[in-house]
């Protein structure tokens, strides 16, 4: 990360000096985070403190902590608007502080992963519901371009909700999904958890039955950044795959289409 910190507004001069400005006066706890900041939790300090730094040079609000306690204070306060996940912290693991977030928050989530190498962390994260994820050594700019880029989605998002509230659902193969529990129902009357990806895929199937979808289609559907690797998306399949499907080996509900995607292959009737 040596020539991270010889980017604008990170430089190892004026970390020092904009310490506590990094940190938006919340260091030591007494102080309250401003409306809209971004959280930082990354047991790094001079990662804290550049990241923050050249945020808050943005003029983008940001805060830092070190670990998932101090993360929960946070979360008794002034929530933040997105938060910037580590998920190497020392003796934690962010995999299952990612978890406790989405339990109870959907707020923007951008996962770090220490190295290209580690994709099944990746892979994991997004699956728990990260929205995003950036590889040290990273861009400031990117990372806070795509900071931004999930604060539209998810406006965006709330205004469609505003406008065409869920209700509703789809029934296929007597299988039934309820849109504004978010509940799918088998067969039998039986509930069936969906992570907030399996739901998202699912609803693209929905929206389109019997129609061949390219891997692309499916990444924008399922808010994915556009860039990251296919390979997400066959996980979620076969995820989703495990619980429509009678024999997830031989499947017949979603079929994969050799060279374009895949496609959901029964009637859909919307209700």
């Amino acid at each position: 990360m040596e020539s991270q910190r010889r980017m604008p507004g990170s430089t190892e001069d004026s970390e020092s000096a904009s310490d506590d400005r990094a940190y938006g006066g919340d260091r030591s706890g007494g102080g309250e985070p401003k409306a809209g900041y971004i959280l930082v939790v990354d047991d790094d300090p001079a990662m804290r403190r550049m990241v923050t730094g050249y945020f808050q040079d943005h003029d983008v609000p940001a805060s830092a902590v070190a670990n998932g306690q101090d993360m929960c204070r946070y979360f008794k306060g002034i929530h933040p608007s997105a938060i910037i996940l580590d998920l190497r912290l020392g003796q934690e693991n962010g995999l299952d502080l990612l978890r406790q977030i989405r339990s109870s928050s959907d707020v923007p989530i951008i996962i770090m992963t220490g190295h290209r190498r580690d994709e099944i962390d990746r892979v994991i994260g997004l699956e728990l519901g990260a929205d995003d994820y950036v590889t040290k050594p990273f861009s400031l700019r990117e990372l806070l371009a795509r900071v931004r880029a999930v604060l539209r989605r998810q406006e965006m998002g709330r205004a469609a909700r505003s406008r065409d509230p869920e209700r509703g659902g789809y029934r296929f193969g007597g299988w039934q999904l309820e849109r504004r529990a978010r509940q799918l129902l088998d067969p039998a009357g039986n509930a069936v958890s969906l992570t907030k990806g399996e739901y998202a895929l699912l609803l693209a199937f929905l929206d389109a039955p019997r129609r061949p979808l390219t891997r692309e289609h499916l990444l924008q559907a399922t808010r994915v950044h556009e860039d990251i690797f296919d390979r997400s998306i066959d996980v979620q399949v076969l995820r989703l795959r495990r619980k429509l499907e009678i024999d997830a080996s031989a499947p017949r509900v979603i079929r994969t289409e050799r060279g374009v995607g895949y496609v959901f292959t029964l009637a859909v009737e919307p209700f």
